[in-house]
């Protein structure tokens, strides 16, 4: 399976309709896509009545396609929107989505909708596999695109929907997403009273939802359609397990504790207020951004593994959110990065990767010599970065926190979760968490001479932005004690690397006043991070005692209770804190979480504790 999804091949029918070649089905009428989708979906849903009173609403879409559906509901959503913090987040799928070009070329037909298909159209996604979320800042409306086979996508998602929009081809004309196996999915992910509205009365539709537990009804129908569907959860199933300790709480908290002001604390503080959730940071340091986030400059770039595991999936995912998040902010410029390849097994892995590119061409490219050149990435300025993603937080500086996880206080204050955000610190409130410190060390100087963004990489990085010239980076094992302006050794080390890397920079920065800074980085052993509720491993032991019998986790985490962690990014703060906020947030939110199901396992805290009792 190519790990880059497959664009369609688009003909546009005489009145201007996209159709599907292969399909020969049209996405939507020409002459009334948009009152059907009304017709169909909204009022088949009873729209915008439903969300009436409501904070958060979720509304779930069997195929993306044009985007079109998204565009009349956030149009509606605009109009009626129950209060100025309600949130709408519209969860869809898609397996072959549209270039951008054909996109804009559909919506072109809806003037109307001109305002919402702009907006859309700006951030809209790239053909790479995984889960795209897709925020409009100001509109209350989240996208969460879950982008590959549905029939792959759906059983690892994670939302309840207050209704769903089932779309996509005709039953006909494309069996698999209309197929047997989707209706309980459908109804595993539904709210209890869900609703569902659709064009099709096919037969096998309406057996597959009743079946499933939904009451289905035949209404009026548009246009030439001279029926239609509509459908409500009557029986919702039982909730699965929750080995992963993955469940939302059964109410969102109103007040979140975050321990720690660096990129992880900051990230998550601007995820919270988006859903209207109080974050207060809680930081001994005098400001933020004084541990690892501090460096005056960071390098953003993917991460890539030649393997299509779900490891290397969450890597493309972590990247591509934090990129969007970044993306416009003063304190992120765009530059290109040149990889050059360590060695000859670097050289066969760049071979692989190429040969099947988990990024287009518009992020990825080969260069002579075999290396890689990676487009869009960004060079950081952390501190002001941080400060920005920080304006909507209560900020408690200068003191140690006194913590009690039994009533979920710091210094005496009560809040509804807590969020171990403290790099290596979380160890020492949480000494059962498998984190480990690494020191890095980056040197850098500021030149009279000023440049355009530019960056190279290869084991190690430089990067020029405006006056500023930043190397690194060492990622030794290390005690709590260290020397923050750093040693002559490892300055050394990071010299080294630059001579490596451009004897010409390395010239430049020799006899200049160059400034060491160094900090810890928490790193777990399989380094990836840990993101998530905080596992009680002793009241495991007891609840999976037939785990390490080779049997699967058929019971639900023990949780500390309201207690949470995002730790453990290694090297790659910039990178994973922003994927990390979203799904803590979520989680914390009850909201849709942007991401699959084994990406969340892969990084949850409680995934070392089922390891442990897996072997004994």
């Amino acid at each position: 399976m190519a790990r880059l999804l497959t664009f369609p091949r688009i003909k546009w029918s005489a009145d201007g309709a996209p159709v599907a070649e292969g399909h020969d089905d049209v996405y939507f009428s020409a002459q009334d896509g948009l009152a059907e989708s009304r017709a169909v979906f909204l009022k088949g849903c009873g729209l915008p009545e439903a969300w009436a009173g409501r904070a958060q609403f979720t509304v779930a879409e069997t195929g993306f396609g044009t985007g079109l559906n998204f565009l009349a509901i956030w149009q509606l959503w605009s109009a009626h929107r129950p209060s100025p913090d309600a949130q709408l987040t519209f969860v869809s799928f898609e397996g072959f989505p549209l270039q951008a070009e054909d996109a804009r070329r559909a919506l072109a037909a809806w003037p109307q909708l001109a305002a919402e298909a702009g907006a859309l159209l700006a951030q809209w996604p790239g053909p790479v596999r995984g889960v795209r979320n897709i925020v409009f800042p100001g509109a209350g409306v989240r996208l969460v695109l879950h982008l590959g086979d549905i029939r792959d996508c759906l059983p690892q998602s994670a939302f309840r929907a207050d209704a769903w929009f089932l779309d996509g081809f005709s039953p006909a004309k494309n069996e698999d997403m209309w197929g047997a196996w989707i209706y309980p999915e459908i109804a595993a992910r539904s709210q209890p009273g869900a609703v569902l509205g659709t064009f099709t009365v096919a037969g096998a539709v309406r057996r597959g939802l009743s079946e499933a537990g939904f009451s289905v009804t035949k209404a009026e129908g548009h246009g030439r359609k001279r029926e239609r569907l509509e459908a409500r959860l009557e029986s919702p199933p039982a909730p699965a397990p929750d080995p992963y300790g993955l469940r939302s709480p059964a109410s969102p908290p109103r007040r979140v504790a975050i321990l720690g002001a660096g990129i992880a604390g900051a990230a998550i503080a601007h995820a919270l207020t988006r859903y209207g959730i109080a974050a207060h940071i809680f930081d001994p340091a005098p400001a933020p951004a004084s541990g690892a986030s501090g460096n005056p400059l960071a390098l953003l770039m993917p991460r890539l593994d030649a393997g299509a595991t779900a490891e290397a999936g969450l890597l493309i995912d972590a990247y591509l959110a934090a990129r969007e998040l970044y993306r416009g902010m003063p304190e992120a410029e765009v530059s290109d990065v040149l990889q050059s390849p360590r060695n000859a097994p670097e050289v066969t892995r760049f071979e692989k990767l190429l040969a099947d590119p988990p990024l287009p061409l518009e992020d990825l490219e080969a260069v002579r010599g075999g290396g890689l050149l990676h487009k869009r990435a960004l060079i950081l300025r952390p501190p002001g970065l941080i400060a920005r993603l920080l304006a909507g937080a209560s900020c408690h500086f200068g003191a140690p926190a006194h913590i009690s996880f039994e009533k979920r206080s710091v210094n005496g204050e009560d809040f509804d979760a807590i969020i171990l955000a403290n790099g290596m610190n979380a160890a020492h409130l949480a000494p059962h968490l498998p984190l480990e410190a690494r020191l890095g060390q980056v040197d850098f100087v500021a030149q009279d001479v000023t440049a355009p963004p530019s960056a190279l990489a290869s084991g190690t990085y430089a990067l020029a932005a405006g006056s500023d010239r930043l190397w690194g980076a060492t990622f030794e094992p290390s005690g709590p004690d260290y020397a923050a302006d750093g040693t002559l050794a490892a300055r050394d080390e990071n010299l080294a690397g630059l001579k490596r890397l451009s004897p010409w920079w390395a010239r430049d920065a020799e006899g200049e006043d160059v400034q060491s800074r160094a900090s810890l980085r928490a790193t777990t052993p399989d380094r990836l991070p840990l993101i998530g509720a905080v596992p009680d491993p002793a009241a495991a032991v007891t609840r999976f005692a037939d785990v390490k019998k080779g049997r699967a986790a058929e019971a639900d985490a023990p949780l500390f209770a309201g207690i949470y962690v995002a730790s453990g990014y290694g090297a790659r703060g910039f990178t994973w804190a922003p994927w990390a906020a979203e799904l803590i947030a979520a989680q914390l939110a009850g909201a849709p979480v942007p991401a699959s199901l084994a990406s969340r396992q892969a990084v949850s805290p409680m995934r070392f504790v089922l390891r442990a009792l897996r072997r004994g």
